[in-house]
Formats: C-alpha cells, sequence, structure tokens
C-alpha cells in the first residue's frame, strides 16, 4: 500500500520564520555605517542594542581591530590552505596562548559547529552511547547523526532531567563502553546553567559516564583567564569531560576552541578530524584577533571586564525583581528570556519596544516550543545602567499594552511555562461577551436536532455516532482507550451557532505521524512498557474520527471572536488537565485560519490525506467504470472485478460473539501490519458495541471453498460501516486474514464492496477516512489535503524521535 505523507519540518518552520519575518522581527539588516556594540539602526531607527551575545563587549576592543588590520596588511585576507599541511604564521601564537589559559593544549576549529563535527565523531567509539540534554544546541545534535549510521545509540533526555539521566545511564552501561552526555554549559534561550556539580557526582556513582559540554555561551565572562562557566565549577578539567569553547561571541574574534586532557585523543582528532582535515583555516585576521583577545583575557583586566559586566546583571535582576514581568528563569547569566507564551505577543512586543528604542531577539518555534515562545534579553559591557533602567520601565509599559492587545494575560504566560503565580496583584479579566458559551461533557446534553445539521454527515460524529463512542471509550479499564468527552457550542445572542465542535482527552502515541522506521523501534520497548513515548493529548475529535471537526459561520460577524473563544476555552481545559499536547484538527488549508492558529501559538502540520467518494451518480458497474480514469478503469477490471467471484459477500447488521471473536481478530492483523498512522489497538468491546448500535454493519468477504474442501467458507476480510444520516458510509475500520489477502486483492475487494454498498443505500458520499491514498484513488477517491494546529509543553518527544534512525521501509496501510 501507499505509504501516507507526513509532515515535513523544514516546511513548518519555514512558515514560522515567513511569519516572523512578515512581521518585521526576523531577518533584519543592521544600517550603520559603524557599530559601538551600544546601539544598533534598524529601517532608520537607532536602538538601544541588547540582542548581541558578545556579552564583554571586545568586538569592539581596539586592541582587536587593530591586530585584525595588520594581519591582513602582512598576510592576506585568507591562507588558502588545508591545516593538514600547513597553518598560517600566527597559528602558533594562538595556539599557545589558549594553551596557556586553559593550561591544556587546544585543538583550534573554523567554528563551534565544525568542531562539533570534527570531534564527537571522533572520540565517540563504536563501543560508545550518547545521552543527549534535549536543549543541548542543535550543532552538538547534529554532529550525533553522524554517529548513528555507525549503530551508535543516541538517547535523549528531559532538559537537565537528572533522574531521567540516571535511567538512561542504568540502561546503556551493560552494552557500552563509555556513555557520553552532552550538554551546554550555559543555555543560549532561557540562559540557565549545566547542573555541573550533580553530574560530576554522577559521574563518581557510574564512571562509564563522560561529560561533553558545548559551553560557548558561557565563554570569557566567567571563570579563570575567561576560561567559562563549566571550569569555573570544575576548576580543573577531568580526564572524563570535554569543553567545546568559542573564539567568537565573547571572545570577540572568530573560531572555537576544544579542550580535553586526553594527549592522545587530541592528537587523533588534530590528524584527522573530519572538517580538520578537509575545511579551510581561520583567516589572519581572525587569528590575530583572537591573540589580542588571549592576551586580555591571560592580564588581570579580564577580571575588571567580568566585574563590570555582572555589576550590570545584578542591576538588571533588581529592577526585575520589582516587577511583576514574566522572566522565565532567574539566575546571574547575561541571558534573560522574558515569556509571552503566543508568537502574536511576541511580535508585537517586539515591534512596540523596537519603536522605543530597544533592539531585542524574538525567540521562536523552534528554538523553543510554540507555546514557550518570549523575547530574549542580552546585556553586554556596552549596555549602561541609564538603558537598562529604561528597557525595563518599558517594558512594564509596553507588555500589558501588548497582552491586551492579543488577547493575552500574565496568568496565561504563567501557566504556559508552568510558572507560579506572584505575589503581584492579579489581572481582572472581563467576561463581557457578545457571544453565549454553552459546554458540555455528553453529546447526549446537547439537542441532536442542533448538533446534526452542524456537524452532521461526516464520519461517525453525527448525533448517534458521538453516543456511540462515548459508550465505546468511556470508563475503559485500558488507559490508552479510555477518553474524556467535551464539547463546545458558541451562539450568538440570537442564538445563532457560530462555532461548533467537540474534543477528546486521552494518550497518543508520539510516533503516531512519525516515520513507520521509527515507530518500529518504539514497539520494541513497548513490548516491555506499553505506554513508553505517549502523550495526554487534549484534541479536537478523536483517533477514531476524521474530517470536519470544527463547523464555523465564516460569514458571521463575530466568526474570529467565537473562534477566539473556543481556543481560549480549549486551553483552559488544556492547563485544567494538564495534557501534553493539545491538538487542533483536520481542516482545510485556509489563510484566515492559519493567520489566527499560528499567532495565538500553534504550529502547523501536515496531515494524512483524507478521501472522499463524491460520484455515486452511476446505475450499473459499466457506468461505474466509466467514472475512473483510463488507467484506473483497467485496474478495476484486472486487479478487483475478476476477484469478487471468489468470495461470498455478506452484509451483516449484528454478529454473535464467535463471529465478533473472529472479526476482531482480522482487525488486529492489520493494526499489527500498518504503523503508517500508529495508535492504539482498539479492545474488543469497541466491536461489541458496534453489534448494538442501529447505525453500524459489516460488510463481510467469505472465501468460497473448493469442492474437496470439507471447512465451511473462511471469513478472511471485514469492513467496519457506519451509516451517517442516511447521507454518508463510512468504512471506519478493516480486518484481514493475510494468508490470503495478496492472493485474492482482499483489501480491494473490500473497498469496492464498499462503493457498491453505498450505492445500493442510495447514500451521497463515502468517507474513506486517510492513508492507502492511492489505492482509494483507483477506485474513484478524492484526495483531500489536511493539516492540524498543535501546541506541546516542549519538544521533547520530536526531538527524541530525531535521534532515533530513519531507515526508509514501508508497510501496508489500510
Amino acid at each position: 500500500m501507499a505509504k501516507i505523507k507526513h509532515n515535513n519540518f523544514i516546511d513548518t518552520v519555514d512558515e514560522i520564520f515567513a511569519g516572523a519575518k512578515k512581521e518585521g522581527v526576523l531577518h533584519l539588516y543592521a544600517e550603520d555605517e559603524y557599530l559601538n556594540g551600544r546601539t544598533i539602526q534598524i529601517k532608520g531607527k537607532e536602538m538601544f542594542h541588547f540582542g548581541t551575545t558578545g556579552y564583554l563587549g571586545l568586538e569592539q576592543d581596539s586592541r582587536l581591530k587593530e591586530a585584525a588590520i595588520e594581519a591582513i596588511q602582512k598576510y592576506g585576507t585568507q591562507f588558502p590552505l588545508s591545516k593538514s599541511y600547513i597553518s598560517n604564521p600566527l597559528y602558533a601564537a594562538l595556539e599557545a596562548k589558549i594553551e596557556t589559559m586553559y593550561g591544556i593544549p587546544p585543538i583550534i576549529t573554523k567554528n563551534s559547529t565544525l568542531g562539533h563535527m570534527a570531534v564527537i565523531p571522533t572520540a565517540v567509539r563504536d563501543e560508545d552511547g550518547v545521552i543527549l540534554d534535549h536543549q543541548v544546541h542543535w550543532s552538538v545534535q547534529n554532529a550525533c547523526q553522524l554517529l548513528k549510521l555507525r549503530g551508535i545509540p543516541v538517547e535523549m533526555i528531559r532538559h537537565s532531567n537528572m533522574d531521567m539521566l540516571e535511567h538512561k545511564i542504568k540502561q546503556l552501561s551493560s552494552k557500552c563502553n563509555k556513555i557520553w552526555y552532552m550538554a551546554d554549559g550555559v543555555y543560549s534561550m532561557f540562559g540557565d546553567y549545566a547542573p555541573i556539580a550533580e553530574l560530576m557526582e554522577l559521574s563518581k556513582k557510574y564512571p562509564q559516564l563522560h561529560l561533553y559540554f558545548d559551553d560557548v555561551h558561557g565563554m570569557s565572562w566567567k571563570g579563570k583567564n575567561g576560561t567559562g562557566y563549566v571550569l569555573s565549577v570544575l576548576k580543573e578539567i577531568p580526564e572524563n569531560v570535554m569543553i567545546m569553547g568559542t573564539l567568537s561571541k565573547t571572545f570577540g574574534a572568530s573560531g572555537a576552541t576544544f579542550i580535553c586532557s586526553d594527549e592522545r585523543l587530541r592528537e587523533k582528532i588534530k590528524n584527522f578530524g573530519g572538517p580538520l582535515t578537509f575545511s579551510a583555516q581561520l583567516e589572519p585576521a581572525s587569528v590575530a584577533a583572537a591573540i589580542a583577545s588571549a592576551d586580555i583575557h591571560l592580564s588581570p583586566e579580564i577580571t575588571i571586564l567580568q566585574t563590570e559586566l555582572e555589576e550590570k546583571i545584578d542591576y538588571f535582576n533588581e529592577l526585575l525583581s520589582k516587577t511583576s514581568l514574566p522572566i522565565i528563569v532567574q539566575n546571574n547569566s547575561p541571558v534573560f528570556f522574558l515569556g509571552t507564551a503566543m508568537p502574536i505577543t511576541t511580535y508585537k512586543l517586539v515591534q512596540n519596544l523596537f519603536h522605543e528604542g530597544f533592539f531585542v531577539n524574538p525567540a521562536i518555534y523552534p528554538a523553543v516550543p510554540v507555546k514557550n515562545t518570549g523575547i530574549r534579553i542580552t546585556l553586554s559591557r556596552h549596555n549602561q545602567k541609564e538603558e537598562i533602567k529604561a528597557l525595563v520601565e518599558a517594558m512594564e509599559k509596553l507588555l500589558p499594552l501588548a497582552l491586551a492587545e492579543t488577547a493575552n494575560s500574565l496568568h496565561k504566560i504563567r501557566s504556559a511555562f508552568g510558572l507560579n503565580e506572584t505575589n503581584h496583584q492579579q489581572e481582572k479579566e472581563t467576561n463581557e461577551s457578545s457571544l453565549l458559551l454553552n459546554y458540555e461533557t455528553s453529546i447526549k446534553n446537547i439537542d441532536k436536532n442542533i448538533w446534526d445539521p452542524l456537524l452532521g454527515k461526516q464520519s461517525t460524529f453525527d448525533w448517534e455516532g458521538l453516543c456511540y463512542l462515548e459508550n465505546a471509550f468511556t470508563n475503559s479499564d485500558c488507559a490508552e482507550n479510555n477518553w474524556d468527552f467535551h464539547y463546545y457550542l458558541i451562539k450568538d445572542k440570537n442564538n445563532i451557532p457560530i462555532v461548533a465542535t467537540f474534543f477528546t482527552h486521552g494518550l497518543w502515541k508520539d510516533d503516531m505521524l512519525a516515520a513507520e522506521s521509527i515507530s518500529l523501534q518504539l514497539e520494541e520497548t513497548r513490548k516491555q512498557n506499553p505506554l513508553y513515548l505517549t502523550s495526554k493529548v487534549l484534541s479536537m475529535g478523536c483517533l477514531f474520527t476524521e474530517g470536519n471537526h470544527c463547523f464555523i459561520n465564516k460569514t458571521h460577524p463575530l466568526a474570529e471572536e467565537a473562534i477566539m473563544l473556543l481556543l481560549e476555552q480549549a486551553e483552559t481545559l488544556y492547563h485544567k488537565l494538564n495534557a501534553d499536547m493539545l491538538v487542533l484538527r483536520d481542516f482545510d488549508e485556509d489563510i484566515q485560519l492559519n493567520r489566527i492558529f499560528h499567532n495565538q501559538g500553534y504550529i502547523k502540520i501536515n496531515m494524512p490525506d483524507s478521501c472522499v467518494v463524491k460520484n455515486l451518480e452511476w446505475d450499473n458497474m459499466n457506468e461505474f467504470s466509466n467514472t475512473l480514469s483510463s488507467r484506473s478503469k483497467r485496474h478495476f477490471a484486472e486487479e478487483v472485478l475478476p476477484f469478487e467471484q471468489a468470495f461470498d459477500i455478506v452484509i451483516k447488521k449484528e454478529l454473535t460473539a464467535i463471529e465478533t471473536q473472529q472479526v476482531y481478530q482480522l482487525y488486529k492483523n492489520v493494526k499489527g501490519n500498518n504503523l503508517a498512522i500508529n495508535t492504539f489497538t482498539y479492545p474488543e468491546n469497541v466491536f461489541s458495541e458496534m453489534t448494538n448500535h442501529p447505525s453500524w454493519e459489516f460488510i463481510l468477504l467469505y472465501l468460497k471453498k473448493k469442492e474437496e474442501e470439507q471447512d465451511e467458507n473462511r471469513v478472511v476480510g471485514v469492513l467496519f460501516c457506519y451509516k451517517n444520516m442516511g447521507h454518508t458510509y463510512v468504512p471506519s475500520l478493516i480486518g484481514m486474514d493475510y494468508a490470503y489477502a495478496r492472493e485474492f486483492q482482499i483489501y480491494r475487494q473490500l473497498l469496492y464492496q464498499a462503493i457498491k454498498r453505498a450505492k445500493e443505500l442510495a447514500f451521497k458520499k463515502i468517507d474513506f477516512g486517510f492513508s492507502a491514498t492511492f489505492e482509494k484513488k483507483k477506485l474513484g477517491a478524492t484526495i483531500i489535503p489536511k493539516v492540524a494546529y498543535i501546541q506541546a509543553r516542549d519538544n521533547f518527544s520530536m526531538e527524541l524521535m530525531g535521534t532515533l534512525q530513519n531507515e526508509d521501509k514501508t508497510h501496508s496501510g489500510t
């Protein structure tokens, strides 16, 4: 069967960045004729610069500039040759000075990204294992992709979760020699630190544990000789620790430096460390600037510079402590994060801060979870106390305005980031509205004559279908198939419906739409731990249904207001349930909805295509065949029609207990063979409930026995079909005996029999659901692209699945 189309991560990020660019907060250009580090000019506006990562301001130091200019005059703009052959005349001096700083000979790389690419694949052996902090810098994660090609296990833990780390160490200890934990010294978004003391204690408990730190954001402003945050804690480098530092950012020059105490490993990396062998070396100007900066780092001046920055950080923290501004992590690093939760609030606040004369960085997905959007503020020695104070005053003034303009609040921000409420006065939220909200937890509490005209005639979520779903999926003994139902109906004051939908709360597998190769790996783990990598999800619709789960009266003047009210109610419920993910599905592409959902903190993903048969205006099989393309007509004549005679086709409205067990096993055959859409296996009561419901029927294929056979005809295929309001026929689930599936084309025959049955009952369309779109299209289905909008508490599951090997294997879909 054809593999379903999965979401393209690059397309998602591209759309988010394009939106931020359109709002004028990303991909900007500085217009200054001269840069001084304190201010920056954008679109004719001079602003105080609170977005740099040059925390000590050394990039503007005259000594570094003069050294770089002199090096160009002496040696040219570059030294175009690999360092494996010969280094430019300044390299030896730089390496000697960095060695004096650290007390260990360094390896100099073009930048930290190439440094990780050189070091990690060389240092990590085939018999080792790797554990990533899920917030470790992208460049580290990217370098570890090379390890997976060698069969090296690459695991991931939640950010700085020491219990989870210890659990992973125990899992890997019996099959790995060394176990590498990779983390940032200082994390670039929230400015928080790696728990180094705890990690060192853990390494004493587990001698296999080795630590690899990307400390580029901890360099220069911290530590003796500016050697970084990690060394400021460790004091010296143990044998089981490696550090990647930087010569750019706060160091003020360019390049990166790798430090470890294993001399033999250093030489191995230097001899053949990928990019070190084949990439260009640092330009003479960069090396000269780094030498000048190293001289400062080796002098008492570095302590003076660090102290000046520390005083400004303390001053900023003092000012912040007197406000209710939602700073997410309180620390003494130069990186601060002001949470806004929703992208639209970030855009508005950044725009207003720009207007007031302050440049800050928007922090958006995928650098942070989409609902953890915010503003990254960085301090440097260039910033003066008067503009630091002015920035705090501006944020205090502008944040409430941005919140009001975007229907946001401090309470919502604190909920999104899991923060406790402060002692500051709580906001007063108005309940005045021109809309009427009806919320229920059972479809039985909603008038059938109101629900069905809005959401009937599709899938299995008309009023009767929802009664069935509530009976089948509530009060279940298995957690994965026990759902809560939540219904929303929003009207105007004249009782005209504007929005209607339903949500379910239950467990989803995180890999539901991931590549099948990933699901194959995870299912092996789930044999011992059935709920491994699953999440509590509040989802529009439910896993049993597909289609337009949300009715929106788009012509109503209050439509957008009603949508915003729905989102507010859904998010309130999301936090109340403490769900891990909130999902809005399955929508057609809509520019207006895309804008609303994105601005409220949702990312768009592609869902599997929906398949609908709309043309049932034919009277016989010849006429049906003529509705198909010439290629599909040939397929129908050769692969479908000839096999019909192999079966006795029986349609039943009820099944006996034995028959229910038989068809349930056929369903489980398909479920176990199909990971394209990886959901939980439904329990048997879901099928026995069908037998008790008047809107369900079963198309059964009995393989005709041969004359010499004594056994009864064998049931080898089944379709579980829902009849929606005499309008839409819905083949919801399928079951097959794979011993006969290919020989007798059972899957195609079942699709065909569903079409015949829908015509016989005079239905207007068939909702064929998603997956196997190629097969359904050959029988006349129209393929309709669908999208969903999601927000999650964090990106952990997505990034964890990204560490799994992604072999291109395909499996049958239904």
